[in-house]
């Protein structure tokens, strides 16, 4: 038995135990209840009032300005800092507690905050459809307005898509009145670092997609955006309401972090319009122009490289959502801005709401505001921001350190090292599955098309243009002087040129003249246009040519534009006239057949019976183009299927999609205009940008501002721009790809140099027949490379360049050649394949048809084809015949020339070879030199004479030409001029006494001196 003291001492226990865990728990149990209710009731608890005063100063459809602590000192001598929130997100963000607001610290700090509250789209009238530019058009309001307020230019500061906000109004403006840009967690590469490590070629596409079919119908609701958001880190959504319940108990505790839980959970979402996201996946998640540039305001192409004021990014180390490596895109963005980071620990939201934003972002903020004015160095913590490393934190940039440590607190640092080892690795196989996958989605379908093209396919130029139009009528199709007009302006555009056309008595296989330069989308629109009616637009060069261009072309009538229209009534047929708009006097003389297309009234205009949109068939003709020019002229016929074959050719080869822009330098009367620009582009999906002519002033600015990925070119067109002192083409530039015919490999090498990391791709496509040849590799700098799939099968026949004629073998058919010989090159014409009346028969093998060119070409041992010369222009000399294009390849890569030419001159009854070159620097290289360089040609296939000249003429498309410098005849005997002695095997300087017995018919080496 117990004894009484014993059991008196158990009672006693006994009773204490029973009050602590009985009272307790139901204090605990009726706290909770209460609390409970009143955040049933309330939506929270109540806090007690926490939002810093403000007055709304100005007030539109789109947007309240407030302006913070309205009746403080600060108003009349702070320094004003313009706050911006995201779409989705209230503008209360600044305002959540006063004492660890943004509003509040930052005045506390002596600045005068304001916040741009753009309101709940379901709240406002016509609020479902503000679109993206109306965000920023409001914003650059704002920005005036406070700055007429203040007297003073503003800092203007945005968090998450409110900084993107900032840094796109700031290139709008070009940085007028802005003292500098701070942003939260604002990504800028996109691209660079996705969520949960989503494949770039999936992000894009479904941006696409979504941007096309979804949200073109379909707005996001404020609980959608709260959702969202919470999903994005929905352990610590979870952990945050868990802890929540478990102290409900607990008011005080509570308290101090309910606005922010409120916020969060219930108060802070908005909704976001779907033309507005629209616009955002497809301006800046597609096609991520943040980086590249281009992207559309107010009808009007702009990029971050037109920044130039003072950035600040705060960086979150552990942000999902704004990860630091896109975050820091904006260093390659805005190369001509000084940028400046702050990084610290801190998630998406924590960046400006919550204790750490109230101990450092915003003292931070204040302090760069400060040093920025002159007022102080600059604070600790704020450094310059380096080029972001895409691999030096995997995908994100947020380390996998980083990220378990913000979700599970502490981590073994060998399982640290194991998860980031993966994590490199997945990241290494999900960029090589992307890259794949990507040119597998964007090539496959285009080649497969090809492959389904018949004679008598429909396929044109007007319906590639129509179809696209049917498919997303508000993307981007081509920029010109800054604005940029989309598929549907563009195709309405069009098909009014059409009715003018139709009531001008244009008809289908009518053969309308194309007479433009200056106005490349008028050139465009006519030519379209014709093409939609099923005409074919002859595309004239204008030029001394004209009148036989006209003639070769059959042309009925011309479509010009107001600069060429003298040029076209002289030739006496009836002209229209197209571009300039309606408010130009055009001074038609009476009399003259002229219509002017702008102010022909289309509206009472009936189509007539006859008249089928985009009748073209694959078989027939569509454009007449011309090469060469005075006795050399040539016509080459490019049917629908030639067209197409180029078009889907050049899209696939250099992959372009629709986050591609194509600078089309060349005009559309060249061949690469028409096929590789305006074709590749269209087929692609792709921007097209047109320029006024080629200006490399001009041209620096535009690649830049239309975020030119792609620019096109012919012959030396790139040396223009590489030798001008106006160039200014910062390190980081959008170019990935230059894609053209005819560049020199020293020009080739000086490019890549001065664009790096930019390729280049080297086409040849003969202009009749569908042969298609493309380096696309660039490995091998000055060959044309290898066949495209879709196009003709190529062979090179042997050719005797002395006889003329090719090399039959003992059957009586013609050799074809082996690995480095010189031949013919000859296509096999396909189904779609016009027939010529050049076309070959039974030329390998009995019933063969073959396509020849007048191109002669060498195959090298990896199936890698080198232009050699022309049939016409192969330079036929006593020691054997001389092809131009390895001269001028070797030529060229001697530091000192520039440009150099190959020809033949007759002295005598003797056809010399004879080299011409300009010089970088006016410093001619030595004879040994000129040696060094040409013994990298067979003996024999060297030139007789190389001279120095001032300047080598160029023709419209940039291709050197040599006829004045033929005409010339002999060179001058200078010391700066050199002759083959051939007793030696070495150039030495060519003198009177040299060119004497040049004259008399010897060749030897000069004899020696006494």
């Amino acid at each position: 038995m117990q004894s009484d003291q014993a059991r008196r001492g158990g009672g006693k226990r006994y009773v204490g135990l029973d009050s602590e865990s009985v009272v307790g728990p139901l204090r605990r149990i009726v706290a909770t209840a209460q609390n409970g209710l009143e955040v049933i009731r309330f939506g929270g608890l109540d806090a007690g009032p926490s939002a810093a005063p403000y007055q709304v100063v100005e007030r539109t459809a789109m947007y309240r300005l407030r302006r913070y602590f309205p009746d403080s000192e600060t108003a009349t001598s702070g320094i004003p800092v313009v706050l911006v929130p995201p779409m989705m997100v209230s503008a209360d963000v600044y305002d959540v507690t006063r004492d660890k607001g943004a509003a509040g610290v930052l005045h506390a700090a002596g600045l005068d905050p304001w916040v741009a509250d753009f309101g709940s789209p379901d709240k406002e009238e016509g609020g479902w459809n503000r679109t993206l530019t109306d965000h920023i058009l409001a914003l650059d309001e704002i920005v005036d307005h406070v700055r007429d307020y203040t007297g003073h230019d503003i800092h203007l500061a945005g968090y998450s898509q409110g900084g993107m906000f900032c840094y796109q109004v700031a290139a709008y403006r070009r940085s007028r009145g802005i003292a500098s840009l701070i942003t939260f967690g604002s990504p800028v590469d996109t691209l660079a670092a996705l969520p949960f490590g989503i494949p770039e070629v999936v992000a894009t596409r479904s941006a696409d997609f979504l941007a096309d079919h979804v949200f073109n119908r379909l707005a996001i609701s404020g609980w959608m955006a709260r959702t969202g958001f919470q999903l994005l880190d929905p352990v610590k959504t979870l952990r945050s309401r868990l802890d929540f319940l478990l102290q409900l108990h607990d008011r005080e505790a509570l308290l101090p972090r309910e606005p922010q839980r409120r916020f969060l959970d219930t108060e802070g979402w908005v909704g976001w319009s779907g033309p507005a996201v629209a616009e955002l996946l497809r301006q800046f998640i597609a096609h991520n122009r943040m980086v590249s540039g281009g992207f559309v305001i107010n009808d009007r192409a702009v990029t971050l490289a037109e920044i130039t004021c003072p950035v600040l990014a705060f960086v979150g180390e552990v942000d999902d959502i704004g990860q630091p490596l896109a975050v820091r895109g904006i260093r390659r963005a805005a190369p001509r801005a000084e940028v400046f980071e702050y990084s610290l620990r801190a998630g998406h939201f924590g960046l400006v709401v919550g204790t750490v934003a109230g101990q450092q972002t915003w003292p931070a903020v204040s302090e760069w505001v400060h040093w920025q004015e002159g007022v102080g160095a600059r604070p600790g913590g704020i450094v310059p921001m380096a080029a972001p490393d895409p691999h030096s934190e995997g995908e994100t940039g947020v380390s996998l350190g980083n990220r378990f440590a913000h979700t599970v607190t502490t981590i073994a640092d060998v399982g640290a090292d194991v998860g980031k080892g993966f994590a490199e690795i997945a990241a290494g196989t999900v960029r090589g599955a992307r890259e794949l996958t990507g040119e597998a989605a964007r090539t496959l379908p285009r080649l497969a098309r090809l492959g389904q093209i018949q004679p008598r396919t429909r396929i044109s130029v007007g319906s590639l243009l129509a179809e696209q139009g049917r498919r997303a009528p508000q993307r981007e199709c081509f920029i010109f002087d800054d604005r940029v007009y989309t598929y549907e302006a563009v195709n309405r555009r069009i098909d009014n040129v059409v009715r003018g056309l139709v009531h001008s008595g244009v008809r289908p296989a009518m053969h309308v003249g194309v007479l433009m330069e200056t106005r490349p989308p008028s050139a465009m629109a006519a030519a379209t246009a014709v093409s939609r009616i099923g005409g074919v637009s002859v595309l004239l060069a204008p030029g001394a040519d004209v009148a036989e261009s006209i003639r070769l072309g059959n042309v009925e009538k011309i479509v010009t534009d107001p600069e060429n229209l003298a040029r076209a009534t002289a030739t006496g047929l009836p002209v229209l006239v197209l571009g300039g708009g309606d408010v130009r006097e055009l001074g038609i003389q009476p009399g003259t057949d002229v219509v002017d297309l702008e102010r022909l009234d289309i509206t009472d205009v009936q189509l007539p019976g006859w008249y089928v949109p985009d009748p073209g068939l694959a078989r027939e003709l569509a454009f007449v183009l011309f090469t060469g020019s005075g006795d050399t002229l040539q016509m080459k016929r490019i049917t629908n299927y030639r067209w197409a074959l180029s078009a889907f050719g050049t899209a696939s080869a250099a992959s372009l999609g629709r986050g591609d822009t194509v600078y089309c330098l060349a005009p559309l009367h060249h061949s690469s205009g028409l096929l590789v620009s305006f074709g590749g582009a269209l087929a692609g999906g792709a921007r097209i940008a047109l320029s006024r002519g080629l200006d490399p002033a001009r041209f620096s600015d535009e690649i830049h501002r239309y975020g030119v990925t792609v620019v096109t070119y012919t012959w030396s067109m790139m040396r223009e721009i590489l030798d001008s002192p106006s160039l200014h083409i910062d390190d980081i530039h959008p170019v990935r790809l230059f894609i053209g015919s005819g560049m020199t490999a020293r020009l080739w090498r000086r490019t890549l140099e001065q664009f790096a990391p930019a390729r280049i791709l080297e086409f040849y496509a003969s202009t009749e027949g569908d042969i298609v040849l493309a380096n696309v590799s660039g490995a091998k700098i000055g060959s044309k490379g290898r066949p495209l799939p879709g196009s003709a099968e190529v062979r090179l026949a042997a050719y005797d360049p002395v006889a003329g004629r090719l090399i039959e073998d003992d059957r009586g058919f013609v050799r074809e050649c082996g690995d480095n010989e010189m031949g013919v090159l000859l296509g096999r014409p396909g189904a779609a394949t016009e027939t010529f009346t050049g076309v070959m028969r039974g030329v390998f093998e009995p019933g063969d048809v073959w396509i020849p060119t007048e191109n002669l070409f060498r195959r090298d041992a990896d199936g890698d084809y080198w232009l050699l010369d022309n049939k016409r222009t192969v330079i036929v000399t006593p020691h054997g015949p001389v092809y131009a294009q390895p001269v001028i390849d070797v030529l060229g890569m001697i530091p000192r020339i520039d440009l150099a030419v190959a020809y033949g001159i007759t002295v005598g009854e003797t056809e010399l070879a004879v080299a011409a070159c300009t010089l970088r620097e006016n410093k001619a290289p030595t004879a040994a030199e000129i040696t060094a360089a040409l013994d990298e040609l067979p003996v024999d296939e060297r030139p007789d004479l190389v001279h120095i000249v001032p300047s080598i003429p160029l023709g419209p498309s940039y291709r050197p030409a040599v006829d004045a410098l033929r005409a010339r005849g002999l060179p001058n005997p200078t010391v700066r001029s050199w002759y083959a002695d051939h007793a030696t095997g070495t150039y030495r300087r060519f003198t009177k006494a040299v060119a004497a017995r040049l004259a008399a018919g010897t060749l030897g080496p000069e004899p020696a001196a006494r």
